[in-house]
C-alpha cells in the first residue's frame, strides 16, 4: 500500500507539473506577424519568451493573401499584431484583422525612407523594404520598442538580443557588398519575376541602366505572375522586354508560379538563373527559413549565374 500511494504521489506531482508548464507557456505573450519575415524578426528578439506566430506560410503570396477565419482567430488571441505596412498586405487585411480584434499593431516598416514606384498610373511607395539588412535593422528597432512597451520586465533581455541581431546584419550587409563585388558593375543586370528587388537593387548597385531598380518584364506584375490574363500579345511584349535588357538570365521567384516565366525565358533564349525567396522565406529545415538564410541564399544564386 505504501508503494502503491507514493507511486499515486509521484504521478500527482508528475501531472501538476506538467499542467504548471502548460499554464506557464499558455501565459507567453503571443505576437501574430503578417509575413515569415518579420515573424523571424520577432523571434530573434523575443526567444522564448514569447509565442511567435506567422499569418503567411512559406511561399505564400501577401499581396494576393486573403485571410482565414483561423486567422482572425489567431489575432484575436494575441497580444500584439505586426504588419509589414506600405500597403504589401494586400487591401491592408493585417490592419483590418488587428482593428477587428481591437488589438494593438505595429508597423514595421515605420521611419524606413521609401522607394517610390509606379502602379495603376499613381506613385506608391515599395514595400518590399526588408531586401537590404539596413532596413531590417528597422524592423528589429521597432520590433523591440514595442516590446519594451508590452513587456517591460523583459526589456533589457529584448535589448541585448537585438544588439546581437544587429550585429549579425551588419556582418550579412559586408558579405553581401564583398560577393556582389565579383561581378562587374556593367554586368549586374537582375530580372526577376515581378519588381521586388528595387531596395535591394539599389543599396548594391543592379541594374544601372534602371536607375539601379528592379527589372521585371514589361506586362509582368504582382497577382499575374501564374499567367492570369496572359494573351498573344501580351506575351510576345513581354518576351521582347526580357530581350531589351540584355540580361544573362532571369530568376523566378519562391512565392509565384514559375512555369509561365520558364516558357517566355526559354522564348526569349534568355536562361533561368535559379529562384530568389521574394515575398516569403522557405519552409522549415531548409537553407532559406530564416531572414539572414534567405539573403544568403539569394545572394549566392546571383552571384553564380551573372559572374
Amino acid at each position: 500500500m505504501k508503494k502503491l500511494l507514493c507511486y499515486c504521489l509521484i504521478l500527482t506531482g508528475i501531472c501538476m507539473g506538467a499542467s504548471l508548464h502548460a499554464f506557464a507557456a499558455e501565459s507567453r505573450p503571443i505576437l501574430v506577424c503578417s509575413t515569415t519575415q518579420i515573424a523571424d524578426f520577432a523571434r530573434q528578439i523575443v526567444g522564448d519568451r514569447c509565442v511567435v506566430k506567422s499569418i503567411l506560410a512559406p511561399g505564400a503570396d501577401p499581396h494576393t493573401y486573403i485571410p482565414t477565419p483561423q486567422d482572425a482567430k489567431a489575432v484575436l488571441g494575441a497580444d500584439l499584431a505586426l504588419q509589414n505596412g506600405m500597403h504589401l498586405e494586400g487591401k491592408n487585411w493585417m490592419a483590418t484583422l488587428a482593428r477587428d480584434a481591437n488589438k494593438p499593431l505595429v508597423t514595421c516598416t515605420e521611419g524606413i525612407r521609401p522607394i517610390d514606384i509606379e502602379e495603376g498610373g499613381q506613385k506608391i511607395a515599395d514595400p518590399h523594404s526588408w531586401f537590404t539588412p539596413r532596413n531590417a535593422a528597422v524592423y528589429v528597432n521597432n520590433i523591440v520598442k514595442a516590446m519594451g512597451r508590452l513587456d517591460a520586465e523583459g526589456k533589457s533581455t529584448y535589448q541585448a538580443r537585438a544588439k546581437l541581431y544587429l550585429q549579425q546584419l551588419r556582418v550579412l550587409d559586408a558579405w553581401i557588398r564583398e560577393q556582389v563585388n565579383q561581378i562587374e558593375p556593367q554586368k549586374r543586370i537582375l530580372v526577376t519575376s515581378h519588381d521586388a528587388f528595387n531596395y535591394f537593387c539599389n543599396e548594391y548597385k543592379f541594374n544601372p541602366q534602371n536607375n539601379y531598380l528592379s527589372l521585371a518584364p514589361v506586362g509582368w506584375s504582382t497577382g499575374s505572375e501564374v499567367g492570369g490574363g496572359m494573351t498573344p500579345q501580351r506575351r510576345k511584349q513581354v518576351i521582347e522586354s526580357i530581350r531589351s535588357f540584355g540580361a544573362k538570365a532571369v530568376f523566378v521567384e519562391t512565392s509565384v508560379n514559375p512555369k509561365l516565366i520558364r516558357e517566355i525565358a526559354r522564348d526569349a533564349g534568355v536562361k533561368i538563373g535559379g529562384s530568389l525567396y521574394s515575398d516569403s522565406m522557405g519552409e522549415a529545415g531548409t537553407a532559406g527559413e530564416t531572414y539572414i538564410g534567405m539573403m544568403r541564399e539569394n545572394v549566392l544564386t546571383i552571384i553564380e549565374a551573372l559572374k
